[in-house]
């Protein structure tokens, strides 16, 4: 949804996402990958046309960072697209691995742009024999894993204290539930049009995350989620009590969206800690990548709440990837 909101802005920011968006975003994402194609064996074609395919390879991790981080730090947010959504709402690392992926078939192209008299003496043919070889296996576990997981079939957990990850997941399920209920009235009353399409982003990025917690869980435990205590829900950073909440419902059209922002700022704020917790804290590599992307999130929609953009937007981004201190407050750093 971030991707296709680069080009489409604030339309394709749903509850829900559509084929529609979906289809946006993935066409969005492949021009992307074709531009960047052409400009490796185009703009330097004087250099890529006839490398090995070992050495093709052998950029594909160079070739994924540079492109990934102009991506990420320039054009998206600055110029052309001038769009902070996707750099505030998404870590680097996930587009990285997006761009090696596709990086790591350039050493094909050295095949396919030969001539079929040339295919037959190219010297390369052993090395993508094996290269082919892998990605084809790696596309077809990746295949796999994907089919059994849709069967309800996961990996198996393998962290160390299973006290630790469960913790976090059952309270960031239930802080998720409220954040979901304030994102959904939001997307009704906010009179600011942008603020109500930033709502559904929360709505569609916390129902996903919802469904994956449990998803892992049913798989990983094979037992319902406990539901959390009314001494945890206390205890929970950032969880507003109903008074709180019946504040928001009942508020007048002038205020609601000053409030909203206030009310969503500290429950958010909630989500970091506790994301940065596990990230810190957890014990399965999953949970903690699932934690590093969640903190990364919330704070970026509190300063896209607050209308953050620009290269200050970029500026935070890289900062909220690294902070080490759940206390540091986004509004801190705003005019």
């Amino acid at each position: 949804m971030s991707v296709a909101a680069i080009p489409a802005r604030d339309w394709a920011l749903t509850a829900e996402p559509t084929v529609g968006v979906m289809a946006v975003g993935i066409a969005f994402h492949q021009w992307a990958d074709f531009s960047w194609a052409l400009v490796f064996f185009g703009v330097f074609g004087k250099w890529t046309a006839r490398l090995h395919p070992a050495k093709l390879a052998g950029m594909a991790v160079p070739w994924a960072i540079l492109t990934s981080a102009l991506e990420w730090f320039v054009l998206v947010p600055l110029f052309p697209f001038w769009q902070p959504i996707f750099t505030l709402q998404q870590p680097y690392w996930i587009g990285f691995l997006v761009h090696l992926s596709s990086a790591s078939m350039y050493p094909l192209f050295a095949w396919f742009r030969r001539c079929p008299s040339e295919q037959e003496v190219f010297e390369g043919r052993t090395f993508l024999r094996f290269w082919s070889l892998g990605a084809i296996c790696g596309l077809l576990g990746l295949g796999a894993a994907a089919l059994f997981a849709a069967g309800g079939r996961e990996l198996a957990w393998v962290g160390r204290d299973p006290t630790i990850d469960q913790t976090f997941m059952r309270h960031m399920s239930t802080h998720h539930e409220q954040g979901i209920l304030l994102a959904s009235i939001a997307a009704e009353r906010a009179g600011d049009p942008h603020l109500r399409a930033l709502s559904k982003l929360m709505v569609a990025s916390q129902k996903g995350e919802a469904r994956i917690f449990t998803h892992w869980w049913a798989n990983w435990f094979g037992e319902p989620m406990q539901i959390c205590s009314a001494e945890e829900k206390a205890a929970m950073p950032g969880l507003l009590d109903t008074a709180a909440v019946a504040r928001l419902q009942s508020t007048a059209a002038a205020s609601f969206d000053s409030l909203f922002v206030e009310l969503m700022t500290e429950h958010h704020k909630g989500a970091v800690a506790m994301a940065d917790w596990e990230l810190h804290q957890g014990t399965d590599p999953r949970l903690r990548l699932m934690a590093h992307a969640i903190r990364h999130e919330q704070q970026g929609e509190i300063a896209l709440m607050r209308g953050m953009h620009g290269a200050f937007a970029v500026s935070l981004a890289f900062q909220n990837m690294f902070a080490d201190n759940v206390n540091r407050l986004v509004v801190r750093l705003l005019p």
